[in-house]
């Protein structure tokens, strides 16, 4: 799996939420290590979703979480540091909740490698949905230099995972385009997902994306 090192300067942020040395905050303080970062996360997301990667001002960002831009340096290092962050999160969440799924279908008795694949896609496709405005964010172009690189890796990784979920030999060609291709098609889901209008529709599509994976991965013949 592949994994995001934080930005330097979050070890430090931790002793010294306020970035000042040799203070230390009483418990209770509203710049506590964890609000913050979760204020300013928050707060970056939605810059970011309104004025795109390039266009989001750190000031901006900081005056919306309510807090000094000297902390947000301490904590993520810079907009680049905030945005891999809510990456981290998002890939995170999704494989958690993959995670679940297929250890529940498994704790009911079920694995048929192909009913594991759909039931992982499916919660992968509702976490999309439920978690669309991060997802959305995610997959534009406008992130900041080196992202797409930190992505891919991801990609092959994912890969890599329905592989071994779906019990394909990864060294015979054939077998490591066909779970490419399905993967692809979930990834594209995801897309179609963020311009969703509502509940209802995003329903429909991932009913309709895990009826083409069963289809998909069926034997010939």
């Amino acid at each position: 799996m592949s994994g995001i090192v934080e930005p330097t300067g979050t070890q430090a942020a931790r002793q010294r939420p306020d970035g000042q040395a040799g203070r230390r905050l009483p418990e209770g303080h509203p710049e506590r290590y964890g609000s913050v970062r979760h204020a300013l996360l928050h707060a970056a997301l939605e810059v970011f979703t309104e004025r795109g990667y390039a266009e989001a001002g750190l000031a901006e960002i900081a005056a919306r979480a309510g807090i000094p831009v000297g902390s947000l340096f301490q904590h993520y290092g810079g907009k680049r540091g905030l945005y891999l962050a809510l990456w981290e999160e998002f890939r995170e969440e999704q494989e958690r909740r993959t995670a679940a799924t297929l250890a529940g279908e498994r704790g009911r008795g079920v694995d048929d490698p192909i009913a594991l694949f759909v039931a992982g896609a499916r919660a992968y496709l509702e976490g999309a949905w439920g978690n669309r405005r991060l997802g959305s964010l995610l997959l534009e172009d406008d992130g900041p230099a080196g992202f797409d690189a930190l992505r891919r890796q991801w990609d092959r990784a994912w890969v890599r995972r329905n592989a071994r979920l779906l019990e394909v030999d990864e060294k015979r060609r054939a077998g490591r385009v066909r779970v490419r291709v399905l993967t692809t098609v979930i990834g594209g889901a995801a897309r179609e997902l963020g311009d969703c209008a509502d509940e209802s529709e995003a329903r429909e599509i991932v009913d309709e994306v895990c009826g083409i994976l069963v289809h998909l991965t069926a034997p010939p013949g």
